[in-house]
């Protein structure tokens, strides 16, 4: 996915709020990541940590949805820059890669030209809304002019698959990604968590697991939705981030 994924959000709080959309490194990026580049999980943690550093940015408040490395920025990433966190059904605890989707693709990674041959298959709209792709991560599903530019860079350029093929190679130990989970529990700021009640891909379970694992935290449920809220429901999402963001930000 790219930044697009927030345009209906960002459009409802643009009127207050500086929103800034970095586009990692997850395929559907444009410009290829230098050769070199370590795209492991911890590294694009720590980049994001870099990345707010080097625009000078504080008191930030840091918003995902999907990736749960918003969680990973504060730690193992180190930002001492982030005042508060927002978690929207994302990858959380051992969730890692998330579900069916997320193995697939890892499994695909694994194999030669398996990434390529599974972009050129999702541009068959049925196939990509099948339940075990993007149909169980949203009911609405995603609009065409979207999904094509977050699948057109990986489909036209070896260098964006590569990236992507680096970040799916390495898939942290589940003992690995269960102690990042207990560094993260001294962060001190408010955290919001808002969850899709019928999501498939992020368990509701570990939504709540995320309140007691935060000690300063609060839980919103969205109905008629899955993991990607910021498509299925971006006027809900937009509420309860202006409401969040008015009592913690000044």
């Amino acid at each position: 996915m790219n930044g697009s994924l927030w345009d209906g959000v960002v459009d409802g709080l643009r009127d207050r709020y500086r929103c800034i959309v970095p586009e990692l490194p997850f395929g559907a990026h444009h410009t290829p990541m230098p050769d070199d580049a370590d795209l492991s999980l911890e590294s694009i943690a720590t980049m994001m940590a870099t990345f707010l550093a080097d625009l000078d940015l504080n008191n930030v408040t840091l918003v995902c949805n999907d990736w749960g490395g918003a969680q990973l920025v504060v730690s193992p990433g180190g930002s001492d820059r982030v005042a508060s966190l927002v978690l929207v059904s994302c990858e959380a605890f051992d969730n890692y890669p998330p579900g069916l989707p997320g193995r697939l693709l890892c499994v695909n990674a694994a194999l030669p030209g398996g990434t390529f041959i599974s972009v050129q298959l999702l541009r068959a709209s049925w196939i990509r809304h099948l339940p075990f792709v993007f149909g169980g991560m949203s009911k609405r599903g995603v609009p065409d002019d979207i999904f094509m530019s977050w699948i057109d860079p990986a489909r036209h350029n070896p260098k964006v698959r590569r990236d992507l093929n680096k970040y799916l190679r390495n898939v942290p130990k589940k003992k690995l990604l269960i102690k990042w989970a207990k560094q993260q529990r001294s962060f001190r700021g408010p955290v919001l968590i808002v969850w899709a009640r019928e999501d498939k891909l992020m368990p509701p379970a570990h939504a709540k697991r995320l309140v007691e694992h935060f000690d300063n935290s609060q839980l919103v449920w969205v109905d008629d939705s899955r993991t990607l809220i910021p498509i299925d429901q971006p006027e809900i999402l937009t509420v309860h981030l202006r409401e969040f963001l008015a009592k913690h930000t000044s």
